[in-house]
């Protein structure tokens, strides 16, 4: 078997990527999204899109400069499941971290649910810290489209970022 390498550009998610991004999640999750869109040209939050040659979406992922104090944060973080251990994410989590020390920020924060020990060890190899643990809900869609509260423990991790610039 030979592997294939592609390149991969990392860019602003748009508007217009949303109906490209149905691996990603719900529609409830895609107009969240929408909203963080919003929310990023005001400048708090950056949302990144990974893409092959084609310019589609394969990940996706915001940076929250609001959350916490002095930091950026890492969150609704998704890889096409095609994809995943592929590579892709650290990618995207390498492309999230330059915006932050862009901003001039030294550090970048993540949760990550105790039931997903994958993505874990990926932040672990990447190099952040766990420090705590917090309850985290949202609301979630349901097959049958109803909205649920989706409540889960997370760890929560950091990593000092070096100077960029």
């Amino acid at each position: 078997m030979t592997d294939v390498v592609l390149p991969l550009t990392v860019r602003d998610l748009t508007h217009a990527d949303l109906a490209s991004c149905g691996w990603a999640g719900s529609p409830h999750h895609l107009t969240c999204v929408a909203e963080q869109l919003d929310r990023a040209r005001r400048g708090e939050v950056d949302y990144l899109a990974v893409c092959p040659p084609s310019d589609v979406p394969v990940a996706k992922g915001g940076v929250d400069y609001r959350a916490v104090a002095g930091a950026g944060t890492l969150w609704q973080l998704a890889v096409h499941p095609a994809l995943r251990s592929c590579g892709v994410g650290t990618v995207l989590i390498g492309a999230a971290e330059r915006r932050i020390g862009a901003r001039g920020l030294r550090h970048a924060e993540l949760r990550v649910e105790e039931t997903n020990p994958r993505a874990r060890a990926l932040y672990e190899r990447l190099g952040y810290v766990a420090y705590g643990r917090g309850l985290e809900a949202w609301d979630e869609e349901g097959p049958d489209g109803a909205l649920r509260r989706h409540e889960t423990m997370c760890t929560m991790m950091r990593k000092e970022l070096p100077a960029y610039g």
